[in-house]
């Protein structure tokens, strides 16, 4: 493994290095520099002209213009670019701001694609599938500004209007209830009766709680409280362990659920500590969880069990925790709501100019900002994944070694998790790859339609100017991950099927 990842850095390092001489050399060709100064006044043009060709170098061919460029990022200086300004500075800020506005549609596109595929394939050709299939099909032909605006529109103007008033109207309660009944329905494995049976508890299930939620408006100071967070724990423990191991093993199931109860018993002992924490604080409590949970999993999953009930155990309580720190957020909703005038919802920008408050109520501020755009690439991005795993499953589920090992039988939820998914992931881990290493160098409408300065900004800034290096610096970032992610997607590919050889 070590000599074939070698092997493969060697080779991207070489597919890079010329991508950017590529790249440099097309930019240099975009437009031309000077055009600006050239309108100036007879006075300034000379001035001017000379002073950006200084700067930029336009008094050296090309090819020496690279390489300097090339010696400078070596030595890591990305240059200044035609207003004197660092790129390194300007990257920085931009590269931080794509991240944070990336990583949550990206992780949630991925995780609800791949789930929803997978549930797709598993009930394939019924209603639900059916379903799915036509809303995926919709979503990935929807136009990213289109999108946009009606988020603008619907998820912001119009939820900070409601907020004022949080009252759910019948029509609204009876349609949602409607179609959670009917998710719930088709999801249920088993005769006519067993559906109708499904679909009816959700559908009233779903119509009490809206109910209940809007006399007591709730969404204009939300909050979970220890009796849902008791129940979302104890929910996680059980779905966990029937995912990892299946509830016959008595073991794991009993590590996650003692691990829910610490973690219960931790949201009440620690809440003056998470009144208003530090970042380090949470990020500490993050790692101490991890550590218990598995520590949980590890003594009493035994000899036999241990390899599913850490595995549980973590989960459990890493969701758990999770539970506990959305909780923690709702309840500080009310007064970050009041001190952005009732805006809760951002239709511009990463942030509140000037914003300060609380831990959580800053966390509610980046959370307000990047809700809109996060949810338009999560639509955009979400086709693909779903559309893609269950073809995969499909194609997986119709091997001989899949009908051997029901034949041998093993439960069903093993014949999926352990054959069908993990070797219908192969196709999926290059799209992963792929996407993850495209949209790294900036969803540019996404960023243009919701006022993101990021990477996009950054590459517009370099082609509207006829700048190299703005250009360059972009490219080393997004061409970089490209590379970086298909190197890693071919040695998950090993990992995922031994039968692929390094050689």
């Amino acid at each position: 493994m070590l000599v074939f990842i070698a092997r493969r850095l060697f080779v991207s390092i070489w597919v890079f290095l010329a991508s950017t001489v590529v790249v440099f050399f097309l930019s240099t060709r975009i437009r031309d520099p000077l055009a600006e100064a050239r309108q100036l006044p007879d006075g300034a043009r000379e001035a001017a002209m000379a002073e950006i060709s200084e700067r930029m170098g336009l008094d050296d061919p090309v090819l020496v213009r690279y390489l300097n460029w090339l010696t400078d990022v070596v030595t890591g200086d990305l240059g200044v670019d035609r207003q004197g300004q660092s790129v390194s500075a300007a990257l920085e800020g931009a590269f931080t701001a794509t991240l944070q506005l990336i990583t949550g549609a990206t992780v949630l596109a991925i995780v609800i694609g791949i789930a929803v595929g997978v549930i797709s394939a598993l009930r394939q050709y019924t209603a639900l599938d059916q379903t799915v299939t036509f809303v995926a099909f919709v979503c990935f032909s929807l136009p990213m500004f289109w999108v946009g605006t009606l988020l603008k529109q619907f998820l912001a103007l119009d939820f900070n209007d409601w907020l004022a008033d949080p009252t759910i109207s019948p029509i609204f309660v009876g349609g949602i209830s409607l179609i959670v009944g009917l998710a719930c329905g088709s999801l249920v494995v088993g005769d006519r009766r067993s559906r109708l049976t499904a679909f009816g508890s959700a559908t009233a299930a779903m119509a009490v709680l809206l109910l209940v939620l809007s006399a007591t408006e709730w969404f204009a100071d939300p909050g979970l409280g220890p009796i849902v967070i008791a129940l979302s724990a104890l929910g996680g423990a059980l779905g966990f362990t029937t995912l990892v191991s299946g509830l016959d093993w008595q073991p794991p199931l009993k590590a996650a659920l003692i691990t829910a109860g610490i973690g219960v018993v931790a949201a009440l002992a620690l809440g003056p500590v998470l009144e208003d924490p530090e970042l380090l604080t949470v990020v500490g409590l993050a790692l101490l969880t991890v550590a218990i949970s598995g520590a949980v999993g590890w003594f009493l999953g035994g000899e036999l069990y241990r390899r599913a009930a850490v595995p549980a155990s973590i989960l459990t309580g890493v969701f758990t925790a999770a539970v506990i720190f959305t909780d923690r957020m709702l309840q500080s909703f009310a007064d970050y709501s009041e001190s952005v005038n009732g805006r809760p919802i951002s239709t511009i920008g990463a942030e509140t100019p000037n914003y300060s408050g609380t831990f959580w109520e800053s966390g509610l501020d980046s959370v307000g900002h990047l809700a809109l755009p996060t949810l338009a690439l999560v639509l955009i991005s979400l086709a693909s994944y779903t559309r893609y795993t269950r073809a995969s499953m499909l194609e997986v589920m119709n091997q001989d070694y899949v009908r051997t090992g029901r034949a041998k039988g093993l439960s069903e939820r093993a014949v999926v998790t352990r054959h069908v998914l993990r070797n219908g992931l192969i196709p999926i881990t290059t799209l992963v790859a792929y996407d993850i290493g495209t949209i790294v160098g900036g969803a540019v409408l996404t960023e243009e339609v919701f006022g993101w300065s990021a990477m996009g900004s950054l590459l517009f800034q370099g082609i509207e100017q006829g700048d190299p290096m703005p250009i360059m610096a972009f490219f080393l970032v997004a061409g970089g991950a490209i590379v970086v992610f298909n190197m890693i997607a071919d040695i998950v590919y090993a990992f995922l099927d031994p039968r692929i050889r390094l050689s």
